[in-house]
């Protein structure tokens, strides 16, 4: 298992919950290490752009490319499951993210933000990340821009408007918000993730 290490991201309190979780786990840059790794986590937090320009030094589209053709697994948390998308639209400024999935991060429309701290998330029918968790499940949210849709299963949660939450698409999946963070919800997801490793 190997949380990618671009420069971005909560990557010791990811590979601490991880190993929680019951997961051997190596923090690298290594992109060997990353495409050969049972499991790939993608954490971030900051900008958009700032984000994607780490990904791009340490060679991160192609590892995830590479990742995906070969159906590994690969989960992504935060400003990491935004990268995922096509773009990110922040102060005025559109930076391209990985493409993987359609459609644009934006700011959310909400009286407060950031949206910080605990929020329930709907499981979409068939979630197997959600599995276990109940109907409306709380985690630990740090953020002002989302996605607002995505392809595959998707969960919403809500934050002066409706956003997605969790999207599993495949070998792909990701989490708004910090599982890390997030307790007990937080860290049954990471198992219910790791159960799905070869």
């Amino acid at each position: 298992m190997v949380v990618l290490d671009y420069g971005s991201g909560n990557l010791r309190s990811a590979q601490r919950a991880l190993q929680r979780a019951g997961a051997q786990v190596e923090v690298t840059a290594d992109a060997g290490a990353a495409v050969a790794a049972d499991g790939l986590v993608v954490p971030g937090v900051g900008a958009f752009a700032a984000c994607m320009a780490g990904l791009r030094e340490v060679g991160g589209e192609q590892i995830l490319a590479k990742r995906l053709a070969a159906g590994l697994p690969v989960l992504g948390i935060c400003v990491g499951m935004q990268i995922l998308f096509a773009a990110g639209l922040e102060h005025g400024q559109r930076t391209a993210g990985c493409g993987l999935w359609p459609g644009e991060v934006t700011r959310l429309t909400a009286p407060v933000l950031p949206h910080m701290g605990w929020n329930e998330v709907r499981p979409a029918a068939g979630s197997r990340l959600l599995a276990g968790l109940g109907d409306r499940p709380m985690f630990y949210f740090v953020h002002s821009y989302a996605a607002l849709a995505a392809p595959g299963t998707v969960s919403f949660a809500s934050h002066g408007q409706r956003f997605a939450a969790v999207v599993e698409d495949g070998p792909l999946a990701a989490t708004q918000f910090h599982p890390e963070k997030s307790a007990a919800a937080g860290a049954m997801l990471l198992r219910n993730w790791l159960g799905q490793l070869r």
